[in-house]
């Protein structure tokens, strides 16, 4: 459940906070006041250890007052400003590899309530070329992670496995930018990426002002009769519907994207990646220094150099 641990850490947090303030306001003035009549009888100030044996706070209210603060603090990062993801699968190869962690700008899109995802006031529109995260429209409760690749109002064809975009336009004259075709520049393979045994090709694409790295499988033919269907378009074409997105992964040939499923309605997108922060390798070869029967979610190394900005 992609927002269960939003939920989770709010409804804690909450918890907690409202044990300490209960506390406060019916509790502590209880003990204040025995601490004081000690005193006076005493005719002298307690020390704090005898302030605690005298009129000691409860456990439970002690432990709510120490983690609310570090609750709040993580709940307002987390909700508000980034939080981070890990890349489950190889979809957006060669960009990010199964075993990332992204830290994802929650604010990019929005600032919304980390319960309902109502969105409290708008910060910016997603770019064509981001790399966001957002829930999946055909399971909102799974996060994807894929390339904007159309906007609201764009025509989009995908044919013979090249992009084409037509922006969109208010007003369909001769100062609308033409269909354009996104040219793809092979690129030397110094690190070869396969599909089982077959080497992927290697490609940059510039979308927008984002220029990036995608990888085509030369043995995999057109999949157009699984595309979805938009109503009065091509099998292979779309055009984006206003408030909506057109997603797609860097490894083309193996991405289950907006070809197969439809558009993102912009509610439903949860923030632009920005950071890879830290890189797990899994694999293990002969040369390992994790053994074969441990457990495969224990990594077998940290890939340092792939630390740093997603393009």
């Amino acid at each position: 459940m992609a927002n269960f641990y939003s939920i989770l850490l709010t409804l804690v947090t909450l918890a907690a906070g409202l044990i300490w303030l209960y506390d406060a306001k019916m509790k502590r003035p209880a003990r204040v006041a025995l601490i004081q009549q000690a005193e006076q009888e005493a005719n002298k100030t307690l020390s704090a250890e005898e302030r605690e044996r005298l009129a000691p706070q409860g456990t439970i209210a002690e432990f709510a007052q120490s983690v609310f603060p570090i609750l709040f603090v993580i709940l307002i990062l987390r909700s508000f400003l980034y939080e981070p993801f890990r890349i489950p699968s190889a979809s957006m190869m060669p960009t990010m590899l199964a075993g990332d962690f992204v830290l994802v700008e929650k604010f990019s899109y929005g600032v919304r309530d980390p319960l309902f995802r109502s969105e409290l006031f708008a910060t910016g529109l997603p770019q064509r070329g981001d790399v966001a995260v957002f829930k999946y429209p055909v399971n909102p409760q799974v996060d994807f992670i894929k390339r904007i690749v159309a906007l609201p109002g764009d025509r989009i064809i995908y044919r013979n496995k090249t992009l084409y975009i037509e922006p969109a336009c208010e007003t369909r004259n001769e100062s609308c930018p033409p269909l354009q075709v996104i040219k793809q520049t092979i690129q030397p393979q110094d690190e070869i990426y396969f599909n089982r045994t077959t080497p992927l090709q290697r490609f940059t694409e510039q979308l927008g002002d984002v220029e990036h790295e995608i990888l085509v499988d030369p043995s995999v033919a057109s999949r157009a009769a699984f595309y979805y269907q938009q109503p009065g378009t091509a099998m292979d074409e779309w055009v984006v519907p206003e408030g909506h997105y057109f997603m797609m992964g860097d490894n083309r040939d193996n991405s289950e994207d907006s070809r197969y499923w439809g558009f993102v309605p912009y509610d439903h997108l949860v923030g632009r990646a920005t950071l890879i922060w830290m890189s797990l390798e899994f694999e293990r070869g002969a040369d390992s220094w994790v053994p074969q029967w441990f457990p495969s979610w224990i990594p077998s190394g940290v890939r340092w150099h792939r630390l740093g900005t997603v393009e």
